[in-house]
């Protein structure tokens, strides 16, 4: 079963430097029918404007990675890291026992545009931790790019982010006509977000900022349609997020 949740439905934040778009509940926005999805709380779709950001605030017990569609996003925490990263690059920090951490666009001129996505952890009040890694773009053209998983290396010992959850994302970007197919394991829920363009999920079409939650498919295939190359995001989740809190 597969249920498409439009863009133009999602929550959203607006103040002066930010836009701020919320696949799931979040802050002030509620919705009792989109309050997460398995182990997977949140999606947000965040455009923060030049030289403005997120200031220091805490999290704990909570798997956060941000994925950059533009710009530069600068990254500090109280356990001593402080990086910038770019597109091609995913930022993930383990909240773990609690963490201080501010998020901030690095450029003084241009907005920043990137997907911030939290995961219930399957290890509580780990050690806080962080990482990021940059991904070869060839790598997710016309295939699927493992981003990050529980392992932290995909099927040909590429490296991934290795996170605290029982979950997998992947990455793919799809020129015109492009097909992806994603093999789900038994039992196990999936998301697909898109991030560009314009795709079919097992011939259910969505677009730029949809997402679609899916339930008891074993195979997903994913075909680029319209004019523009689509960029994806794909999660396969816990089969029983129960596990994770």
């Amino acid at each position: 079963m597969i249920t498409l949740r439009k863009a133009n439905t999602r929550g959203t934040t607006r103040i002066g430097w930010l836009d701020s778009k919320h696949s799931f509940s979040f802050g002030r926005y509620y919705d009792p029918d989109f309050s997460g999805f398995s182990n997977l709380l949140v999606i947000n779709d965040d455009t923060v404007a030049p030289a403005m950001g997120f200031h220091t605030h805490g999290h704990d017990n909570m798997e956060i990675l941000s994925y950059v569609l533009s710009g530069e996003l600068a990254h500090k925490d109280s356990a001593g890291h402080q990086r910038t990263i770019t597109r091609g690059m995913a930022q993930h920090m383990s909240a773990g026992a609690g963490v201080q951490h501010s998020e901030f666009n690095a450029s003084r001129t241009d907005p920043v545009h990137f997907y911030q996505i939290w995961i219930l952890p399957s290890k509580r009040d780990i050690p806080p931790a962080y990482n990021e890694l940059p991904f070869d773009a060839s790598k997710r053209t016309g295939k699927l790019q493992l981003i990050a998983s529980s392992t932290g290396t995909d099927s040909t010992g590429d490296k991934a982010i290795a996170w605290n959850a029982d979950a997998a994302l992947y990455a793919s970007i799809l020129h015109k006509g492009a097909s992806v197919k994603a093999t789900i394991a038994s039992a196990r829920p999936a998301w697909v977000q898109v991030l560009r363009g314009s795709v079919t999920v097992n011939n259910q079409p969505a677009s730029t900022g949809d997402g679609l939650a899916i339930t008891g498919e074993s195979e997903l295939t994913i075909t680029q349609t319209g004019n523009d190359e689509a960029e994806v995001l794909v999660f396969e989740l816990a089969k029983n997020p129960g596990n994770a809190r």
